[in-house]
C-alpha cells in the first residue's frame, strides 16, 4: 500500500507541476513582446523578471538534483531580477523552457523508493517529498503572478484560462454530463 500511495503522489506532482507550466504557456502566448517587460511600478516585476527568477530557481534545484546542494554556489538569485535591455521575448521563453525542463528530467526518473531520500537545499535537509511540496508552492505563487499580470495586461482581450465569469453553471451541468457519460461506458 505505501507504494501506491508514493506512486500516486510522484504521478500526483508531475501532473500539478505540468498544469502549472501549461497554465503560464498558456498566459504567455497571449502577450506581446513589450508586455513582457512591463513592471506595474517600481516595486513590482515584470513577466519577464518572474520568468527569469523561476528558471533561475528551476536549474539551481533540479539540476544534478539528487547529488548536489539545491542551492548552486554558480546562482546568483539577485541578478535573477534584473533584465538587460537588449532581452528578448524569445530569450525570455528559452529560461521558461529550459526551467521547466530541469524540472522535469529530475522528477520523471523518481521512483516511489527515492522519495524519502534527503536532498540538501540551502545546506538544509528535505526529504524528496518535502523538496517537491517546497517547490510546488513556490512556482504556483509565481505562475499565479504571471497570470495575473498577463491578465491586467490583456484587459478585455484576455481569453480565460478557467471557466468564464457567468458561465459556472453551465460548466457544472458540462461536468455532471460528462460524469453520467462515462459512468454508462464503464458499466
Amino acid at each position: 500500500m505505501p507504494d501506491d500511495i508514493s506512486q500516486q503522489y510522484l504521478e500526483n506532482a508531475l501532473a500539478e507541476f505540468r498544469q502549472l507550466k501549461r497554465l503560464g504557456d498558456r498566459a504567455l502566448e497571449q502577450l506581446d513582446e513589450a508586455q513582457f517587460f512591463i513592471a506595474l511600478d517600481p516595486e513590482s516585476n515584470s513577466i519577464a523578471i518572474i520568468v527569469k527568477h523561476l528558471a533561475g530557481n528551476m536549474r539551481s534545484r533540479w539540476m544534478d538534483f539528487l547529488t548536489s546542494d539545491g542551492e548552486k554556489p554558480d546562482r546568483h538569485r539577485d541578478q535573477e531580477f534584473i533584465i538587460d535591455s537588449s532581452t528578448t521575448r524569445d530569450q525570455v521563453m528559452q529560461w521558461w523552457e529550459g526551467g521547466w525542463q530541469y524540472l522535469f528530467n529530475a522528477l520523471e526518473p523518481l521512483n516511489p523508493e527515492d522519495l524519502m531520500r534527503t536532498v540538501m537545499i540551502r545546506l538544509e535537509p528535505h526529504t524528496i517529498v518535502q523538496a517537491i511540496s517546497r517547490q510546488l508552492t513556490h512556482y504556483a505563487s509565481h505562475v499565479g503572478q504571471v497570470v495575473f499580470l498577463a491578465k491586467h495586461l490583456k484587459s478585455s482581450e484576455w481569453k480565460t484560462l478557467s471557466v468564464p465569469r457567468g458561465q459556472s453553471e453551465q460548466f457544472n451541468q458540462k461536468m455532471i454530463e460528462r460524469s453520467k457519460t462515462s459512468s454508462k461506458k464503464t458499466t
